[in-house]
């Protein structure tokens, strides 16, 4: 007999279980009850057999004892029970134990030729004993029936005391597989549920860990360049005043001031979209939302106090996104900002995919604000190469001028080749920076037309 799924749920909760091979002490009581009437009807019939055999009645009880309380045993071992119950018919003992052995026979995973097997057995023993019984009690009684009368009848007896506990046990047998299969199939896809569950909530979080990078990436590229070159200009204006140089130089070191903290903000609110740790404690995406807006709304409004008509040029967070046909603006803004830069294209110019002359802009954007922080009074020169599949550019800048003013001192976060490499490894391209060997920097990337 085979532990069903809820029996081992059941203990598996602490559930009380019987001792060896009962899963429950219920079936032990069972079993010890049939097993005790089995005993006391095949010691009677033992005793009965033995007078009428001419033998001590107790040797028969003694024989019909141990035989009837193997029922004990049908759980554990149910064809040795059955063959137990076929070998004490001819004393004409043990009913109960032969209906009950061949019920569980029947129901228990024992193959069904076995089965097969010792079911004909029984029904031939029973078929001969009740024949010779039945023939030797209407022989005493005077009475003589046809063979086929005596055969009729038991063959009744026999089919009825072998086949009803058979059909029996091989439909409970069958209906305790198909549930104990219902019941794995069951916890097979509670447990397959459980882990798409499971990949699920981690793809949420991968995926609210990619918008939170991303949202970074695009802040920080349409902020920090912007509210550089403010610090720039306002670091020129204040060497060069000189209509009332005081009051000049006071309002340029304020615009300067506003810029600094603009960016000081814009860092802490990249860390924030950066940084995981406190998600699981409390809900992130709405913290970061109101602290993304508060942030944003504090440096719009620094860059609007201070660049006045120049807002106009926040127009590269629209819809569309900036493209390659903004570079020149984009460097006529560095020189405006005093950099020394050339623009080179080769190839035939033509239009790429959006998303890949985003990038590609953004590249040469932060490249320039990382000279204009890194490296002031340097010349710089980029170069964009268009070809048949793809988009090549690069951003060299030679040695910082020792001559030139150290600058405004430009704060810096660490996210600009992070995010310039982040942004070009998702659309399959390859980014390479490093120093050069005349003491510059250089930063270069391909990226292909088909990400």
């Amino acid at each position: 007999m085979t532990t069903t799924g809820a029996i081992a749920e059941a203990g598996a909760r602490g559930a009380p279980v019987g001792p060896w091979w009962w899963v429950r002490r219920r079936s032990l009581v069972l079993d010890a009850v049939l097993a005790v009437v089995s005993a006391l009807e095949c010691a009677l019939e033992g005793v009965s057999f033995a007078q009428e055999a001419g033998l001590p009645g107790v040797l028969g009880g003694l024989v019909g004892l141990p035989a009837g309380a193997t029922l004990l045993l049908r759980r554990r071992w149910p064809v040795a029970v059955v063959l137990v119950s076929i070998a004490i018919l001819p004393a004409e003992m043990g009913v109960l134990l032969g209906i009950v052995s061949m019920y569980t026979l029947a129901a228990s995973e024992v193959p069904r030729r076995i089965i097969a097997v010792l079911a004909g057995a029984s029904l031939v023993g029973t078929l001969i004993v009740t024949f010779a019984r039945f023939h030797r009690d209407m022989a005493q009684d005077g009475y003589q029936p046809g063979y086929w009368l005596t055969w009729v009848f038991s063959l009744v007896m026999a089919l009825g005391l072998t086949a009803p506990p058979v059909l029996l046990g091989l439909y409970v047998g069958a209906r305790r597989r198909l549930v104990e299969s219902l019941r794995e199939r069951a916890d097979g896809l509670e447990r397959e549920l459980s882990l798409l569950a499971e990949r699920a909530e981690e793809r949420a979080v991968w995926a609210r860990n990619e918008e939170r990078t991303r949202i970074a990436r695009e802040m920080h590229d349409v902020v920090a360049h912007r509210v550089s070159l403010m610090v720039v200009h306002a670091a020129a204006l204040q060497a060069v005043a000189l209509k009332d140089p005081e009051k000049a130089s006071r309002n340029a070191a304020l615009v300067g001031d506003m810029g600094r903290q603009a960016l000081t903000e814009l860092r802490e609110m990249l860390g924030v979209l950066r940084s995981g740790s406190d998600g699981a404690a409390r809900p992130q995406g709405a913290v970061d939302s109101e602290r993304l807006a508060a942030v944003a709304t504090a440096a719009s409004a620094r860059v609007r106090v201070a660049a006045g008509a120049a807002a106009g040029d926040a127009g590269d967070a629209g819809d569309g996104g900036p493209c390659l046909d903004g570079l020149e603006d984009l460097v006529g803004q560095s020189r405006d900002a005093g950099m020394a830069v050339e623009l080179s294209v080769m190839g035939d110019e033509r239009t790429y995919a959006p998303r890949v002359e985003r990038t590609a802009y953004r590249v040469v954007q932060e490249a320039l604000t990382n000279v204009h922080k890194h490296a002031p009074g340097a010349k710089a020169l980029v170069r964009l190469a268009h070809r048949e599949t793809e988009v090549a550019l690069q951003v060299e800048n030679g040695p910082s001028d020792a001559g030139a003013d150290a600058g405004p001192g430009l704060p810096s976060g660490g996210n600009g080749l992070v995010g310039m490499r982040e942004r070009v490894a998702a659309l399959g391209g390859v980014f390479v920076s490093g120093p050069t060997d005349a003491g510059g920097f250089r930063v270069s990337a391909v990226i292909p037309d088909t990400p």
